[in-house]
């Protein structure tokens, strides 16, 4: 489990690199929003990567830096081998975000293109990294990127008005949800913890009820970011069972109206992994209010999202 104190390191390790995002009071519709979108890289990924990489040894950056991404940890762990002076590699699905690559790459990433999805990516990043003697870099299954991202908890925590019966959080392989049950675990009372996942890549929601992947479908989601199997044996899995109290789906038209939603009420751009959040509540699949909702990123690729915030522009 991730310690408190590794969450309070983090946040003094990484504080010169990252901003403090936005936090706003919705009290209309009981919402608190925390907008990652905002943050350096357009996504909360950043936080546990330059937690991750500034917190090894020289010896270990020397080498060079090895990860998998859609896109997201990807330009977290390239920007910190820009500031850590490390060179980084980053095994990517053919299908993966244009946007986000090209925003990888200005960073100073080398991409590596895998035939299938992020299963694939990953399994590519880590054989490699084994090979060349390079530090891979997950972007859940690490105690130091958990403790990372856990800073937006704290964050949270100091903004707060008013005790929330909820924190709804975009769940993939579970760091993020796990840093906040880390985070929240001492609390009285403390709010549900509610993960929720694309219906079309379902691996976390699957593994949580049904303690299973077996037999789950990955298909493409405007979420992709959250999509692809949960690593065997990853740290989060009993940090999911501990501390989560529901893991929820949403659909695609779900995804996309929420990404609208966001657009025309708040003006606010952002992906749709960070989209899935908001659609459980716009949906009426959350109970109970006031509730914190993670936006976890806005790195969207431009005509995508003009399509569906002018598809639903009723949405509001």
């Amino acid at each position: 489990m991730i310690p408190h104190e590794w969450i309070e390191q983090a946040e003094a390790r990484i504080a010169a690199h990252i901003q403090k995002t936005p936090f706003t009071h919705d009290a209309g519709r009981g919402l608190y929003l925390k907008w990652e979108n905002h943050q350096v890289t357009g996504s909360f990924k950043a936080r546990g990567a330059l937690n991750k990489v500034l917190s090894l040894a020289d010896w270990e950056r020397a080498g060079g830096l090895v990860t998998a991404s859609a896109g997201n940890h990807g330009q977290g762990v390239a920007l910190a081998g820009r500031i850590a002076g490390a060179s980084v590699d980053v095994f990517v699905s053919t299908h993966a975000t244009p946007a986000k690559v090209e925003a990888m790459r200005v960073l100073g990433a080398q991409i590596h293109f895998v035939e299938g999805g992020y299963a694939e990516a990953e399994s590519a990043g880590r054989q490699y990294a084994a090979e060349n003697q390079r530090t891979f870099v997950s972007p859940y299954n690490d105690g130091q990127v958990i403790a990372g991202q856990g800073t937006i908890g704290l964050e949270i925590l100091r903004e707060l008005q008013e005790p929330v019966r909820n924190w709804i959080v975009p769940t993939g392989g579970g760091g993020l949800i796990s840093s906040f049950g880390a985070l929240l675990g001492d609390l009285s009372p403390r709010p549900k913890l509610i993960g929720v996942q694309p219906a079309a890549s379902p691996f976390t929601y699957s593994l949580y009820h049904h303690h299973t992947q077996e037999g789950v479908q990955d298909l493409p989601t405007l979420a992709d970011g959250l999509s692809g199997a949960v690593e065997v044996g990853s740290v989060t899995i009993p940090m999911l069972e501990q501390y989560v109290d529901e893991i929820l789906l949403v659909n695609e038209d779900e995804i996309a109206r929420a990404m609208a939603f966001a657009w025309h009420v708040y003006h606010e751009k952002i992906e749709g992994s960070a989209a899935v959040a908001l659609a459980a509540v716009l949906e009426g699949k959350v109970k109970g209010r006031p509730s914190v909702i993670i936006i976890s990123g806005g790195n969207v690729q431009p005509e995508v999202h003009e399509k569906i915030v002018a598809q639903y522009a009723e949405v509001g």
